[in-house]
């Protein structure tokens, strides 16, 4: 892992190499299979200091992105030498295709009439969900043009 702090990117990245795995794991958004987890993968995690979100970009083993999963959350941070940000349940899947896909409104709204978290939090998780969709739709989301660079300086260090 290493913190940057530049123009483009303020926070911490973090490399997980996956060598050897029991068995692969694929998920299915729509018609479409992607596979996620398997011998030779990277995921790439990037936790932005100064926003309400996390991306996971995901390589298969000829490090080509698989997909970026983009996490909504209140707040990112590091404890312990240890990454963590605060989930509020909201999901956004981009695949290299550009293809869009939202997940888990229907766990966001049930935390909310649960009583998990509060009308603030609510509002927060839809205007960051948009936000960062409209971003991607005009091709302004920073994260996703970054994966490569930090993957590429990440891995050099596990070398």
């Amino acid at each position: 892992q290493s913190f940057f702090n530049s123009n483009d990117f303020y926070g911490y990245a973090t490399l997980i190499h996956l060598i050897e795995v029991t068995e692969p794991l694929s998920k299915r958004y729509r018609q479409k299979e992607v596979c996620i987890v398997a011998n030779g993968y990277m995921w790439l995690h990037q936790y932005p200091l100064e926003a309400h979100h996390t991306v996971t970009t995901m390589f298969n083993a000829n490090g080509e992105i698989v997909q970026w999963y983009i996490d909504i959350c209140l707040q990112n941070g590091m404890e312990n030498d240890v990454p963590w940000m605060d989930d509020l349940f909201l999901d956004i899947v981009v695949l290299p295709s550009g293809e869009i896909i939202h997940l888990d409104a229907d766990e966001l709204q049930d935390a909310f009439i649960s009583g998990v978290i509060t009308k603030y939090q609510y509002n927060l998780a839809w205007n960051e969900a948009n936000k960062v969709t409209e971003l991607i739709k005009n091709g302004e989301f920073g994260l996703l043009k970054l994966a490569n660079k930090h993957k590429k300086i990440l891995f050099e260090k596990l070398q």
